[in-house]
This record gives C-alpha cells, sequence and structure tokens, in this order.
C-alpha cells in the first residue's frame, strides 16, 4: 500500500510511504532538511510502522512543537489505520 502524508509544521511539503506486508519498504519526502529527511526514512526501512512509530514520534525540531520525524510517525499511524 501506498500512502501520502500532507506534513504541517514543518519545512518538508509531502510525505510518500510504501508499506507491504506489515514493513516500511519506501519513505519518500518532499522538501525539508535533505540529509536529515533521507537518514529517517533509510532507517525506517525493513521495519514495522509499531517499532518506528515510538522511536520517531513527538521529537521536535527546534522551538516547533512537531519535526519531520514526528510527521512521519504521524503518517504512519494514519497509513496503519487506513490498512485496517
Amino acid at each position: 500500500m501506498t500512502y501520502t502524508y500532507i506534513p504541517k509544521g514543518v519545512c518538508s511539503r509531502k510525505i510518500d510511504l510504501t508499506i507491504e506486508d506489515g514493513v516500511i519498504r519506501d519513505v519518500k519526502f518532499s522538501g525539508g532538511c535533505s540529509g536529515n529527511t533521507q537518514g529517517v526514512a533509510a532507517l525506517c526501512v525493513g521495519r514495522k510502522p509499531e517499532e518506528v512509530i515510538p522511536l520517531i514520534k513527538n521529537i521536535r525540531c527546534g522551538f516547533k512543537p512537531t519535526s519531520c520525524p514526528d510527521q512521519l510517525a504521524k503518517a504512519l499511524e494514519e497509513a496503519v489505520q487506513a490498512a485496517e
């Protein structure tokens, strides 16, 4: 399943992710800090959303109440719910 999420409160404009057989297969950020978003995406691939979400949820970017990893956690939560 491919899922697109529009982040709020961060520099990235879109997150596209693919989950197959309960495992994250691909994560792509549009916009944001390229190195950071690529690094977070690479660390998520091959893992289950349930494993990744608690690791990246509620991470803040500076004084912002959210971050690209936090928005990815929200995207993963929505994608898991949509698949049920």
